[in-house]
């Protein structure tokens, strides 16, 4: 079997934090909400749209536990820019810069990253492009 790139990923989040989800990955980060199923109740999660071939499932549940070191450290998502210009852009919606690294391994190599963490706790890494 021969992969060719991660399709979802599932996260959990609180019951409560559809709009903290909406308005952290859509409107502070600036990805695509696809959530017209969610609302019409025809499935139990929404998804984050990173590009035409990845999403990130969010699944509100009431039996929600923040993630912890021992079981999750974070996402890694490539996206368009230098690490200043995604660390501006950052700045300018209001997030909270974690850490930047110069040049973490990835999987098509080494480039800068910018950490942050979602309202949930969950660590995101935006990776430069290689």
């Amino acid at each position: 079997m021969q992969a060719r790139h991660i399709d979802h990923v599932n996260l959990r989040i609180p019951a409560d934090g559809v709009g903290d989800a909406r308005e952290f990955y859509g409107e502070r980060l600036g990805f695509g909400i696809e959530d017209a199923l969610y609302a019409a109740g025809e499935k139990p999660f929404f998804d984050v749209r990173l590009s035409t071939t990845a999403v990130v499932h969010l699944w509100p549940t009431d039996e929600f536990e923040p993630p912890t070191a021992t079981n999750y450290d974070h996402v890694a998502v490539v996206v368009e820019g230098s690490a200043d210009q995604i660390e501006a852009e950052l700045d300018a919606a209001g997030v909270e810069i974690e850490k930047s690294l110069d040049e973490p391994l990835g999987a098509v190599g080494e480039s800068p990253a910018v950490y942050v963490r979602d309202p949930f706790g969950y660590r995101i890494e935006l990776k430069a492009r290689v």
